[in-house]
């Protein structure tokens, strides 16, 4: 039997931050995540519903070139109840954030929006419509 099947769940992202204060403000004051937990000034991760993001400098324990400036590396997708992808573009908007893809109902099923946060990352907020 393969034991990889046994995998239930991402349990935490880490994204390798350019910028680390830019990131902490922004997932913190921004997105209102909690800090869940710290180890100085090179990881915090944030308690994300039942997942966590952690936020890490390069260096801590990989050492890699960075992606270069506004180059797609990944997209985190965000889900809320129907009805609060308009509300949470508005909270965006009241806290400067550039609205990338305007509240969208899509073929799919979702209703979507999208951003970026400092680092260039790709977010989506969705609700299944």
């Amino acid at each position: 039997m393969n034991a990889l099947k046994n995998i239930r769940n991402i349990d935490y992202t880490v994204l390798f931050a350019r910028d680390m204060e830019a990131m902490r403000r922004f997932y913190e004051d921004v997105m209102g995540f909690a800090v869940h937990s710290s180890l100085g000034e090179g990881w915090i991760a944030y308690q994300v519903g039942s997942c966590l993001l952690a936020l890490t400098k390069r260096g801590v324990m990989f050492d890699d070139a960075p992606t270069p400036a506004r180059a797609l590396s990944v997209q985190l997708a965000f889900r809320v109840a129907p009805g609060q992808v308009d509300q949470c573009a508005d909270a965006l908007r009241d806290k400067g954030v550039a609205i990338e893809g305007e509240p969208t109902d899509q073929p799919w099923g979702h209703r979507t929006l999208f951003f970026r946060d400092p680092d260039g990352n790709v977010l989506e907020i969705y609700a299944d419509i």
